[in-house]
């Protein structure tokens, strides 16, 4: 991913800890360079067995089609002003000075990324795994990339243990539209539309009720047909927690 991108994310699960809240960060399949400057922000920084963890480096690549451009008589000018406004680019011959100057660049984001990993995990040897190399779970744990091999569900079915109040937090994008405010999401897979419960009549699902049955009028949908869609997808999607589905009115405790 993008140091811009990856590095706003760390950023943002930094102000958890400086607003003094412990961060424990679950890596159920993948951290790996990006997603790694992420994790390794957590106090306490877990991995499923098999997860995938590392990739501390950094890469660059672009092709380069400027021969090409050259024997189809085509020639593709860019002013600039500065002398290394553009380096790599797929358009122009690439000089030794302009990889040079990229090496160099590149290296200095390497250099960021390994030492903001460094400062918050410093029982790293960070020389040793700041390579772009990754491990799975085990080799991650003996590297001190990690601290503890253990899923995310078992993490907060001990939370649970401990009489924890566990919460679900999603992201409720504003609609887009009036049909979109009016159903209650928006770009949002149909499931997703039945996510409030109750019967036409009911204060808190009526509203719900009625927007599901104007989506199926408007989609040609059968009757009825987003709610079996929504109990199928569930419990086809997590065949481990079929058991949540004993107690609909119990809360989920799944991060998401």
């Amino acid at each position: 991913g993008t140091v811009t991108g990856y590095g706003l994310a760390a950023a943002q699960l930094m102000r958890i800890k400086k607003a003094g809240l412990p961060l424990t960060i679950c890596v159920e399949q993948v951290a790996a360079s990006g997603g790694y400057m992420m994790a390794c922000c957590a106090d306490r920084l877990v991995s499923s067995p098999f997860a995938v963890v590392g990739s501390i480096g950094v890469i660059t690549d672009i092709p380069n089609v400027y021969d090409r451009l050259q024997k189809e008589g085509i020639e593709f000018q860019t002013i600039t002003a500065g002398k290394f406004k553009r380096t790599l680019t797929p358009t122009k011959k690439v000089t030794d000075e302009d990889k040079a100057k990229t090496t160099e660049d590149i290296e200095a984001i390497f250099r960021l990324f390994r030492d903001f990993v460094a400062s918050q995990r410093p029982k790293l040897e960070i020389e040793q795994v700041a390579t772009g190399e990754t491990w799975f779970g085990q080799d991650a744990l003996e590297r001190k990339l990690v601290d503890e091999l253990i899923s995310s569900d078992d993490v907060l079915v001990n939370l649970c243990k401990q009489g924890c109040e566990l919460y679900s937090v999603k992201y409720a994008p504003q609609p887009t539209s009036p049909l979109a405010a009016l159903i209650g999401a928006s770009s949002q897979p149909a499931e997703s539309l039945v996510s409030t419960g109750g019967a036409a009549g009911s204060s808190s699902g009526g509203m719900s009720w009625w927007a599901k049955r104007l989506f199926e009028f408007a989609t040609s949908t059968p009757a009825g047909a987003l709610d079996a869609f929504r109990k199928q997808s569930t419990l086809a999607s997590r065949p481990d927690q079929l058991y949540r589905a004993e107690d609909n009115s119990s809360q989920d405790f799944r991060m998401q």
